[in-house]
């Protein structure tokens, strides 16, 4: 029996209830992580997702994920007390303005104790380039051993000889969770304790599979779980819907949206699994 258990849902509730995430992502030639990660948020039972993002991108995705809301970045650095959670980075961007923008918002989210932070793809890349950013502690990061190597000053060889070494030394550097995706993604606290995820196969080497795992994490945070049960937890169902998806439509076939598309199988899988 997997040991995992998925957020608590009261009946007595409204969308407030299971959590706001400000998901900052996107860019002109990425509007695709911007649409993943904003979806994956809302499909893991988060109550409300904001894409902050630039207008281009907005109003591409407004018109095939209505659930969202849509505001400026400058709307969104104005208004980040609102949040009980926050995605920086899918698609981002790494260019002058994304790095100041991105250091605003780690700036705003360190100064806000409530609101819990993951950062993934060009957030891991803007934060490998400047030294002087400090997350905050309540902070989930999630490289891929390339991203892994920028952020250590290393080389991504030295990133796969030892992944659980790895995974502690992100944590400890940074003062956060740290989720080393490979084939064995892995996850460790700052107090050096380590899951080791068994699940998964080459189905998930595909663009976009990491922003839904970014956006599945960020929702899972939202519900009131602690940032290391939702990492965990999150890479398992990830997983596991790349698995499921793969009964049906092959490792090859299979695309970042089949994630989103199976993940309520792992999920109903989980429950039975857990009465």
């Amino acid at each position: 029996m997997i040991d995992f258990r998925m957020p608590i849902r009261p009946q007595n509730s409204n969308k407030g209830t299971f959590g706001k995430v400000l998901n900052v992502s996107g860019s002109q030639n990425y509007i695709g992580a911007a649409y993943l990660s904003s979806y994956s948020v809302l499909k893991i039972g988060a109550g409300y997702v904001a894409l902050a993002s630039c207008e281009k991108v907005r109003n591409s995705i407004s018109q095939i994920l209505p659930e969202a809301v849509y505001i400026s970045r400058e709307t969104a650095l104005q208004n980040i007390q609102n949040y009980n959670a926050m995605l920086i980075g899918c698609g981002l961007g790494t260019d002058e303005k994304s790095q100041n923008e991105f250091t605003k918002f780690i700036e705003l989210a360190s100064k806000q104790n409530s609101i819990s932070v993951v950062v993934d793809a060009d957030g891991l890349n803007i934060l490998s380039q400047n030294s002087s950013i400090v997350l905050p502690s309540n902070t989930i990061i999630t490289p891929h051993p390339k991203e892994a190597a920028r952020l250590l000053g290393v080389e991504t060889e030295d990133i796969l000889k030892d992944t659980v070494q790895t995974a502690k030394k992100l944590a400890e550097k940074y003062n956060c969770i740290a989720v080393l995706k490979t084939h064995r993604t892995v996850v460790c606290n700052t107090s050096g304790d380590v899951y080791i995820n068994k699940y998964g196969n080459s189905a998930l080497a595909k663009a976009g599979a990491g922003d839904v795992l970014a956006g599945i994490i960020t929702g899972l945070t939202a519900q009131k779980m602690s940032l290391y049960d939702a990492a965990k937890l999150g890479v398992y169902l990830h997983s596991r819907s790349g698995e499921i998806a793969s009964e049906d439509l092959t490792e090859y076939c299979v695309l970042a949206k089949d994630i989103l598309n199976y993940l309520p199988s792992a999920v109903k899988e989980l429950l039975i699994n857990n009465v």
